[in-house]
């Protein structure tokens, strides 16, 4: 004979929008579930003399409702889903036996085999549902059903057919440079393009994931010249988009920190083109951090700046003002600045800055190659000299080096 336990669940989609839910137990298992029966629109009633902050703060907005006190059996009445996480057996006992007898089905926190549902590993992406029931193993549940959601977002298991291929331009920000910081939806975007027109600092890892059948446009093929560049690749991405294909502008860092974005923009609203963007970790926050610095700090600066070091201090060009931002006291984060950094470093002091000011220079930042030098505004030039340092940098002003690095920079 075969007891109940030899057989494996039966999966099912339970439908609980405004149905009521009963969730007796206020502990950390109830943290876990209430949300996400709230997210499936639930009528979540928790019974439990006591719960924790978590719970309570979603009772006083409103999402759930609370009664504050012990289990009664009257409490099951309505309710079409039970779940039993208080800490006292007998009580998980005897609300499991009056939901069999009322054919409610009941999940037990304490012992999965005496209830009559298991909760799965759940997650969502595309409107699809994914569920995983790993026979009470719940970390291989959790595990199977992250592989399988990181598939559905990176588009490795959706069928090509599927996938959108509305056409259009859309514009990703791919990171610091380390293929794991782009964001899900960036990853996705890229694996589902026709056209890739791909920077130098785009995550150059990930073109090696693209389909055998996307084209990939290199941007350092383009003419040279800075507006030829741009005009080539507004020309590539609009012209491809009207002929019917996804285009990805893929950059890194974020598309519009010196990323030249909105000129793509702006090019594919007047040819019509629908266009999108999809933000990514910006370098003058990441790569610090990466590296260990914050950019800001209690007590230390209220304020970061971030600028474009590509022309120096003077130049007819420059939109940058270093006298005010010398008197600033906050972080100045300088990219693309590693030419100038000597006559940037001279107009700081010259503006207001103290000399011993500490100065950091992550180099090829997230990368296998990263490293940090450190100096001050008085002596950058010359550790810049003699530890060779090539782009890409990002260069970090300001009292949080101190921070960061004590010991270079005693009180």
């Amino acid at each position: 004979m075969y007891g109940v336990s030899d057989f494996p669940p039966y999966p099912s989609g339970l439908r609980l929008a405004g149905r009521r839910v009963l969730v007796v137990g206020g502990g950390h298992v109830a943290q876990r579930r209430v949300p996400q029966l709230i997210a499936v629109g639930a009528d979540v009633h928790v019974v439990s003399p006591v719960v924790r902050p978590a719970i309570e703060g979603l009772v006083g907005s409103g999402e759930i409702t609370w009664h504050e006190r012990p289990f009664e059996d009257g409490d099951l009445d309505g309710a079409w889903y039970v779940i039993a996480v208080t800490d006292d057996r007998a009580v998980n006992d005897h609300i499991s036996e009056l939901c069999e007898r009322q054919r409610v089905f009941c999940v037990r926190s304490d012992d999965a085999t005496l209830g009559t549902a298991w909760t799965p590993a759940v997650g969502r992406e595309a409107g699809i549902t994914v569920a995983v029931v790993g026979n009470r193993d719940p970390r291989r549940s959790a595990s199977v059903r992250d592989e399988i959601v990181a598939g559905l977002r990176d588009g490795t298991i959706a069928a090509p057919h599927h996938r959108d291929r509305t056409p259009g331009v859309t514009l990703v920000g791919g990171g610091p440079g380390d293929p794991e910081l782009i964001s899900i939806a960036g990853r996705k975007a890229l694996m589902s393009a026709d056209v890739v027109v791909a920077d130098r600092l785009a995550p150059r890892e990930l073109l090696g994931d693209l389909p055998s059948d996307v084209e990939l446009v290199d941007v350092a093929k383009l003419p040279r010249g800075r507006s030829a560049m741009q005009e080539e690749i507004n020309r590539v991405i609009v012209d491809r988009a009207l002929a019917g294909k996804r285009v990805v502008r893929f950059k890194g860092g974020d598309n519009f920190v010196f990323g030249r974005g909105y000129e793509e923009i702006i090019a594919c609203r007047e040819a019509g083109v629908p266009v999108t963007v999809i933000p990514g970790l910006t370098s003058p926050v990441a790569v610090p951090g990466i590296a260990g610095i914050p950019v800001t700090h209690r007590g230390v600066t209220h304020e970061f700046t971030v600028v474009s070091g590509h022309l120096p201090p003077g130049h007819a060009e420059s939109l940058v003002d270093y006298d005010a931002l010398a008197r600033m006291r906050g972080t100045v984060v300088v990219m693309m600045g590693v030419e100038n950094a000597p006559h940037i470093a001279t107009a700081l002091v010259e503006g207001g800055r103290d000399t011993g000011t500490p100065v950091a220079v992550v180099c090829d930042g997230t990368m296998p190659t990263q490293r940090t030098v450190l100096a001050t505004l008085g002596t950058l030039a010359e550790r810049l000299a003699a530890e060779d340092v090539k782009p890409p940098a990002i260069i970090v002003v300001g009292d949080v080096v101190a921070i960061a690095h004590p010991d270079a920079f005693p009180g």
